[in-house]
């Protein structure tokens, strides 16, 4: 005799049914859950190139870009120049990574395979803004692609030990990389603040003040020079320093949260605030300083209950935050 549940056909649901809840949960912003979503669809179809592509504007959308860019690749891989979109979204998270020898060559690329396609006006603007960059930081062609793959490495090395506040390791990878890329100006200016909060704050001031010697207009020099001089008592300096940066409005998110944390650093605290709610919290979660300083910031403000709410998505984020200083 055959029972009822012999008769039940087991059902699997495709792909697009989980694919469609992770869509309305990104429209909610409820990232997490979408991102469930999402790999649930991808288990069932993992090269399926819309479901990839859209697990990597989650990604992208948290600032975790190398996550994105490494979906957006699996795509091309298996799919060829089948969806040329995935090349302007490469080529905006490699700017946000600050890798723009990579951001240009995937902008170009999409521009070769879609001349009047629907990002082309956004590409257009990206490789303007980041010829722009490039004539700051480096010229393209003093790095070849694995030279840039070698900076990659050594750029979010030597990130984590800042934002970890351990300065022995970061002087060491930064120095190496003043060494190995001359051109690749930022390593230095982290070097100098990696020296001053070492200890070794009069040393760092002098580089740091050769340095804004030579470039006056350069945005980090001015920021290392304000917290230095503020730290170090050098009241006069700060003060004819400090007004400069009033008028400073970065359109790169790290730079915005630099900016941001200076202000906090040097108990300016209303330029601080309002300039922390100009960042893209998403685009910086990956920073323990952004969390740190922003609850810092809102408390010295009395909002205590925002300044808690950050906090603890810091401590969710990085546990490490709790002995940050």
């Amino acid at each position: 005799m055959q029972t009822r549940d012999s008769n039940i056909i087991p059902y699997r649901h495709e792909g697009d049914f989980y694919f469609s809840y992770g869509v309305k949960a990104f429209q909610g912003k409820r990232f997490e859950k979408a991102e469930k979503w999402f790999q649930k669809a991808l288990e069932l179809k993992p090269n399926n190139p819309l479901y990839l592509s859209q697990l990597s504007v989650l990604y992208t959308e948290i600032g975790q870009y190398h996550r994105a860019n490494d979906l957006l690749q699996q795509v091309v891989d298996h799919h060829g120049h089948a969806y040329p979109d995935c090349f302007y979204l490469l080529a905006n998270n490699y700017a946000h990574l600050g890798l723009f020898y990579e951001a240009k060559k995937f902008g170009h690329k999409y521009l070769e395979l879609q001349e009047n396609g629907d990002f082309r006006d956004e590409v257009v603007r990206l490789l303007d803004m980041l010829d722009q960059l490039s004539a700051e930081e480096y010229e393209e062609d003093d790095f070849d692609i694995d030279e840039m793959d070698e900076i990659m490495i050594h750029q979010e090395t030597a990130f984590y030990h800042l934002e970890h506040e351990e300065w022995e390791e970061a002087l060491e990878i930064l120095e190496e990389m003043m060494t190995l890329y001359p051109e690749y100006f930022s390593a230095k200016h982290e070097y100098a603040y990696a020296l001053f909060r070492k200890g070794d704050q009069q040393e760092a001031i002098t580089l740091e003040e050769a340095w804004f010697e030579q470039d006056p207009t350069n945005l980090h020099s001015r920021l290392n020079l304000v917290y230095f001089y503020f730290e170090s008592g050098k009241n006069r300096e700060f003060e004819e320093l400090l007004p400069s940066l009033y008028n400073v409005y970065p359109t790169y998110e790290p730079q915005k949260l630099k900016l941001a944390i200076t202000f906090a650093r040097v108990k300016e605290y209303e330029q601080a605030l309002w300039r922390f709610q100009q960042v893209n919290q998403y685009e910086v979660s990956n920073y323990l300083s952004y969390y740190y300083w922003y609850a810092t910031v809102l408390a010295a403000h009395d909002l205590m209950d925002k300044s808690i709410q950050i906090w603890k998505q810091g401590l969710e984020k990085h546990p490490s935050l709790q002995s940050f200083s």
